[in-house]
């Protein structure tokens, strides 16, 4: 018996026959080790390259409790699957997390890319205010795509944690007319607008106005909603939220964070999927922050590889969140950017493909950066 056989067999023995399986990728590489890997058969790539992973953890949920294993090379992985009569499925959510991710609303899939954020509001947690006037917000969206946004994320409704809802009729006096001058003044180059918003009569208008996106924090719970998305043909954001902002943070109960995060946003990726959404126009979102405290946060963040096994692109909100100043030293959201860029490359580094942020600038420079020395590795 070969030791890849061997080690694989001591596997076996590690888990529950009957238990539900998902992996996440680990030893992720780039650059010349990528290339090198993957050209011996020893890498998988990771949502079609360039990045690649060398082994899986596998995190199974049986019964009696949630079991946690490897990290593990494939080879040896792909053969403790196979002795255990699970290699179909296994094979099936390596395929996922392998294959190339769709080009959304026309924009490059080679690189993270950075949407900016344009709070029309008067209380989000970060900017509320800054940017209520229609002109001003106007400003700041064409300043962030200066700046180097790829997506530009209008929203008119806060929905930080205690945030109390506003009348609909309000949500979109305060974003439609935003959209619509953007649209106006955008001549040749077109921006790629994204609206966020939990309302299907607020997705309707926007995408009417000339959105071309969907980002809902409730994961298109409402069925109008899918139906909206499904007949326009656009993206959706699906993000992982329990409650409503007003109530969510008493919702922060959980046996294993990243796993029922990642099965309770499954529920809304298939929902989307029999709504007639493909899971080509669907991005996840672990939704830090939302019903998650700072510790469950940093539990989500350490395993965001696993939700590329829905085979869909991977969105990373964590920009000036609250975790941040737990883990310092409780600096307000504005002073809140290095702990920001932080959380953005530690996402970028298990493969995350979009970045929604405050600072688009900083956010734009350090990838750079990042990318340059990542390429040599």
């Amino acid at each position: 018996m070969t030791d890849i056989l061997k080690e694989a067999a001591l596997m076996r023995g590690l888990l529950p026959s009957g238990a539900d399986i998902r992996l996440a990728p680990a030893g992720i590489v780039r650059g010349e080790t990528a290339d090198r890997l993957l050209a011996a058969g020893l890498a998988r790539p990771l949502a079609g390259g360039p990045a690649a992973f060398t082994a899986v953890e596998i995190i199974a949920r049986s019964a009696a409790a949630i079991h946690l294993l490897g990290p593990a090379p494939i080879e040896t992985a792909t053969a403790w699957a196979v002795g255990g009569g699970i290699g179909e499925i296994f094979d099936r959510r390596i395929e996922l997390i392998s294959a190339p991710r769709p080009v959304l609303a026309g924009l490059p899939a080679d690189r993270p890319l950075v949407m900016g954020i344009v709070n029309v509001t008067p209380d989000s947690f970060s900017d509320g205010g800054d940017f209520a006037a229609t002109e001003v917000a106007v400003e700041h969206a064409f300043e962030l795509l200066m700046q180097g946004a790829d997506i530009l994320d209008i929203g008119g409704e806060s929905t930080r944690p205690g945030a109390a809802p506003v009348p609909v009729s309000e949500e979109l006096r305060r974003v439609v007319p935003v959209i619509e001058a953007m649209r106006r003044r955008s001549g040749a180059k077109r921006p790629v607008i994204s609206i966020d918003t939990r309302r299907p009569d607020v997705m309707r208008a926007a995408l009417h106005a000339g959105a071309d996106i969907v980002n809902d924090v409730t994961g298109l719970a409402d069925p109008e909603s899918r139906r909206i998305v499904a007949d326009a043909g656009v993206p959706a954001m699906l993000m992982h939220m329990r409650g409503e902002p007003q109530t969510m943070q008493g919702e922060a109960r959980y046996d294993f964070t990243p796993l029922q995060v990642l099965e309770e946003l499954e529920a809304r990726v298939l929902d989307a999927e029999r709504a007639g959404i493909p899971r080509d126009r669907i991005i996840v979102d672990p939704g830090i922050g939302f019903a998650k405290n700072t510790d469950q946060n940093l539990e989500v963040l350490a395993r965001l590889g696993l939700l590329h096994g829905f085979g869909c692109t991977v969105l990373l909100g964590a920009s000036r969140k609250r975790m941040i100043g737990d883990l310092s030293r409780g600096e307000p959201a504005k002073q809140r950017v290095p702990g920001s860029l932080a959380t953005a490359l530690a996402g970028v580094e298990q493969g995350v493909q979009i970045l929604r942020v405050h600072d688009v600038a900083e956010t734009v420079q350090a990838l750079k950066v990042w990318a340059a020395i990542a390429g040599r590795r």
